[in-house]
């Protein structure tokens, strides 16, 4: 079991700044999704937001290997934003693709302020809600609220396999595959730390952490409307469903605190 670290309300203060400036991108994302923008333009838009924020895009030089920075080396993370469409998973490249309407569309973004991160994704439909199918609108739907149980499961006193439980607990009646490779983070002065948060029931010792105030969390279920099978394109990062599935991400970044679950990702 890796040692976790807890954090102070002083910590958590700066984690919510970094959390704010996340969602402040969602909401501009969602604005300027629109059919034929391009992921490079929206990875653009957040970027400058970023910065201008005062923030630091915490994806951008990425090394997946080691946890570490290094913008100089070929397989380090590209973009500021991941954008993952329609059967892409999650780490999708920000390109020259330009959106359609319908289209299932994962953004996920990380932001480092004054040496702390804030971590979310959501899954939007281009052209809005009634741009999608009856199906893909229940399985964005799904993933949210999957997402919301995870995060209402996560109080003092609990431990972390309660989480992982009310994830599926949403995910599995309905239908979904839920994705087993990927899921969710500690989160602190780096963007993963202790522990592995899975989206499932399972019996590993990180499941014992007992929950306790100070402890951060990026809670992020990961749901296919076929198979959980994904793997990596040749692009090294983007992961899709190995069916051609439809796939829907949804994250936010939390703080246990004495009265429960804050959501740290939240303007």
């Amino acid at each position: 079991m890796r040692e976790l670290t807890r954090k102070t309300p002083a910590d958590i203060a700066k984690m919510r700044s970094a959390g704010r400036i996340v969602a402040e991108v969602m909401a501009l994302v969602e604005l300027e999704l629109k059919p034929g923008v391009s992921t490079s333009d929206l990875d653009r838009l957040a970027e400058r937001h970023i910065r201008g924020a005062g923030g630091t895009p915490s994806f951008v030089g990425y090394l997946a290997s080691t946890g570490t920075y290094d913008a100089a080396n070929p397989r380090s993370y590209p973009a500021s934003t991941c954008i993952s469409i329609d059967d892409e998973v999650v780490h999708g490249i920000p390109g020259d693709r330009e959106i359609r309407a319908g289209q299932i569309v994962s953004v996920d973004v990380g932001v480092i302020y004054k040496g702390w991160h804030g971590d979310g994704a959501w899954t939007f439909v281009c052209g809005g809600p009634e741009s999608a199918s009856v199906a893909v609108a229940k399985l964005v739907e799904t993933t949210r609220l999957s997402l919301m149980a995870g995060i209402e499961a996560a109080r003092p006193g609990r431990h972390l396999k309660d989480i992982s439980a009310a994830v599926e607990d949403i995910a599995a009646p309905a239908g979904f595959g839920i994705v087993r490779n990927y899921g969710g983070h500690g989160i602190g002065r780096s963007m993963h730390e202790a522990p592995h948060v899975l989206n499932y029931r399972h019996r590993t010792r990180d499941g014992e952490i007992k929950l306790e105030p100070g402890i951060c969390l990026a809670i992020e279920p990961m749901l296919t409307m076929g198979m959980e099978a994904t793997h990596t394109l040749a692009d090294g990062w983007t992961v899709s469903t190995v069916d051609g599935s439809l796939a829907a991400h949804f994250e936010h970044t939390i703080a246990i605190t004495a009265k429960g679950p804050e959501i740290l990702t939240r303007a």
